[in-house]
């Protein structure tokens, strides 16, 4: 019985994550995270202390995958601004693949409350009627390897892909909502690629139990997958017949969410 609970579950979470990773370009990582720790905690499998981790890199296991089912429908509708892919992977690379080490080694309220922050302050910009400078651009080649960066970081701490980071700074320099999903969705492949890596790397080693790939939990990863790779292209094709303003409002709601989910875990009882 809780074999069967544990599959339809994960099921259950990869069939809503992998539709909203397609919706808005966020990879899916804002619901894995959350329903991973629930179900890790109720079962008891891993060590407390462990489970937050197990969480954020299954999740950008997971991410991997239905960031390139959704980025290549994206490809297919021909949204993806490749000049911003181009100049954002490196920094995003780097930051991400980081993460693993950062999140392990330094105490991870302090980054939860840091990052919970950063979401509400970005879940405000996209829920006002708040609009970027006309004449706002993005910035060159450093600049975007510093934002790459510091966003790879945070998406690989919070297990989120990057969408939640990308697609709102995107929006700040003034790239159309629509695009700003499409590219999201594009550097969410690389963004996850590094974060997997390094959490894996970090993992090996430590004794974390069965099933275990690194702090990947490899049950709760297959059963996901195989269900969000199916609902991610779904995603797409409803972005694309959705009014931007209320897309943007969607994102804005998941947002705080989010936030609210991580200061509220900052502060353990």
């Amino acid at each position: 019985m809780d074999q069967l609970f544990f599959i339809g579950y994960c099921v259950g979470v990869g069939i809503v994550s992998g539709f909203l990773g397609g919706l808005l370009g966020i990879g899916g990582g804002v619901v894995i995270v959350p329903a991973l720790v629930i179900l890790l905690d109720l079962l008891g499998i891993l060590p407390p202390a462990d489970v937050t981790a197990v969480a954020v890199a299954t999740s950008l296991a997971c991410v991997l995958l239905t960031s390139l089912s959704a980025a290549l429908a994206q490809l297919r509708a021909g949204m993806v601004e490749w000049s911003i892919v181009r100049q954002w992977t490196p920094g995003l690379v780097v930051g991400s693949y980081l993460a693993g080490w950062v999140a392990t080694a330094l105490p991870l309220p302090v980054f939860r409350g840091l990052i919970g922050a950063f979401l509400l302050f970005v879940a405000f910009v996209m829920l006002t009627s708040w609009r970027p400078a006309p004449h706002r651009q993005l910035p060159g080649a450093g600049g975007s390897t510093l934002l790459g960066g510091a966003g790879g970081l945070i998406a690989g701490i919070a297990g989120i892909g990057g969408g939640n980071v990308i697609v709102p700074t995107l929006v700040f320099f003034n790239t159309p909502l629509h695009r700003a999903t499409a590219t999201s969705s594009t550097l969410g492949v690389p963004v996850a690629l590094a974060g997997t890596l390094g959490y894996v790397t970090v993992g090996i080693g430590q004794d974390l139990g069965p099933g275990m790939l690194g702090y990947i939990y490899v049950p709760g990863f297959a059963a996901i997958v195989a269900a969000a790779v199916l609902t991610a292209p779904l995603g797409v094709r409803a972005a694309h017949r959705v009014q931007p303003l209320f897309l943007r409002r969607v994102f804005g709601v998941v947002l705080v969410l989010m936030a609210t989910r991580m200061l509220i875990t900052a502060w353990p009882a």
